[in-house]
């Protein structure tokens, strides 16, 4: 039987869900090259923008992991040749991960500035926080809600409509952050900060509606809730608390390291920021042959077939792991430019040089464990990612963390304990795919 591991139907669902992957941190990065050139209080901007994002990325992050579960699921079912008696699920899964998110954004608007005070934010950065963060904040619930839609779609093995919604919505961001940050000469006045945080809520809720109007002109999967409660909600439910813990991990080293920053000083937050958001640009652009991964992993793993499972693994790594020489290629040509898009500020732009090529150095380890945690995910090993995750952040990045705090290592020790936190997460999950997949990979 031939196999169905071939480049051009990994590439087909890769590129796709590569350029949809990485319009979620272009809609960070462009508010943060944008806002990092404002004329007036620039630098303050950049930092409330990117004390802001991470906040903002770490409470998606953890609400958002029903995506993974319902793409798992879906694509099993889809494998075993019973996706009829799934459909039910998805309405289910998203109604209750909306009013979880609902219920969040209502528990943090009454706290906004202790949450920032917590992360050493104060004075005009502190204020600048506070009213980017009440405006993005409502665009929360739109993209769990998109997220899950996504997650559909992947599970129905199409990364397409998924790169169509995120496209619509990265232009129109990009479009409106300029219309808005700097504003109209006589038509529409400069906002500022508070401009770029209207442009992203509005790309949302656009987002959105076209997430809703594809799932029902597109799949035959309905949104109309139905009970009686479907008999895989409970390993949805139980998977998404699993990638939930995992997540908080995962965000308690990007708060920490925020933190970190933040207390080195306002050039540092400022480079921070820049550093953590090519960082994820970087990772979801390489995420593309993880969600390549988790798509064809689920299908093959409701087939079991084994044999191609392991063909896909050594691919996707292969394929990821080009992508990510190309990138850093780029990255080391372009140096210098790449810092000057996002700040004008030199002591911005000097600390940023001093530790972008940590970042660049570490993009080939960064490959490995982001593709495997995407095939991991399609195969519902979510138990085994939650304590990678927690092993890699409480051992690994943390100690490092405060070991480069107390050598005065600077923004540069940041860096170094995000490499060795990539490090453990990648070897863990080759480890664990040789280990269980091999001797099934035999015995089939």
């Amino acid at each position: 039987m031939k196999s169905t591991v071939t480049l051009k139907r990994i590439n087909s669902l890769a590129i796709p869900a590569t350029v949809a992957g990485i319009a979620e941190p272009l809609l960070s990065i462009t508010d943060t090259a944008i806002v990092g050139n404002i004329p007036v209080d620039g630098l303050e901007s950049l930092a409330a923008a990117g004390i802001v994002g991470s906040f903002l990325s770490m409470l998606i992050w953890v609400l958002g992991q029903t995506r993974s579960a319902i793409s798992a699921i879906i694509s099993q079912y889809l494998g075993a040749g019973k996706l009829e008696e799934v459909k039910t699920l998805p309405a289910q899964a998203i109604y209750l991960n909306i009013a979880l998110s609902v219920l969040i954004l209502l528990s943090t608007v009454f706290v906004i500035r202790e949450i920032f005070e917590l992360l050493n934010a104060s004075g005009k950065i502190l204020e600048y926080c506070i009213s980017y963060y009440s405006i993005r904040v409502w665009g929360f619930p739109l993209t769990l809600f998109v997220f899950a839609v996504m997650g559909i779609f992947r599970g129905l093995q199409n990364t397409y409509w998924p790169m169509v919604i995120a496209i619509t919505g990265a232009v129109l961001n990009v479009i409106l952050d300029f219309l808005l940050v700097y504003g109209v000469d006589g038509i529409i006045a400069p906002m500022y900060l508070d401009g770029a945080a209207w442009a992203s809520l509005i790309a949302q809720s656009v987002m959105a509606i076209m997430a809703l109007w594809l799932l029902w002109k597109k799949t035959e999967i309905s949104l109309v809730l139905k009970f009686p409660i479907h008999p895989e909600l409970g390993r949805l439910v139980i998977m998404s608390l699993n990638l939930f813990v995992r997540a908080l991990a995962l965000n308690t080293a990007l708060i920490l390291a925020v933190r970190e920053a933040t207390a080195l000083g306002d050039k540092f937050i400022g480079a921070h920021t820049i550093a953590i958001n090519l960082w994820l640009f970087s990772a979801f652009f390489i995420d593309g042959y993880g969600a390549a991964g988790n798509i064809m992993g689920g299908r093959l793993l409701g087939e079991k077939n084994y044999a191609d499972l392991w063909l896909l693994a050594k691919k996707i790594v292969k394929y990821g792991i080009y992508v990510s020489l190309v990138l850093m290629a780029v990255s080391f040509l372009f140096y210098k430019p790449i810092g000057r898009l996002f700040s004008n500020e030199e002591l911005v732009l000097n600390a940023f040089y001093g530790v972008f090529y940590i970042i660049i150095l570490g993009l080939p380890i960064n490959t490995i464990a982001f593709v495997l945690d995407g095939v991991f995910k399609g195969l519902g090993e979510m138990k085994y990612l939650r304590n990678t995750l927690l092993i890699a952040t409480f051992l690994g990045f943390i100690p490092v963390l405060f070991l480069g705090r107390y050598l005065g290592w600077g923004l540069a020790g940041i860096w170094v304990a995000f490499t060795l936190w990539m490090l453990i997460r990648g070897g863990a999950l080759v480890l664990k795919f040789r280990r269980k997949f091999r001797p099934l990979l035999q015995n089939h």
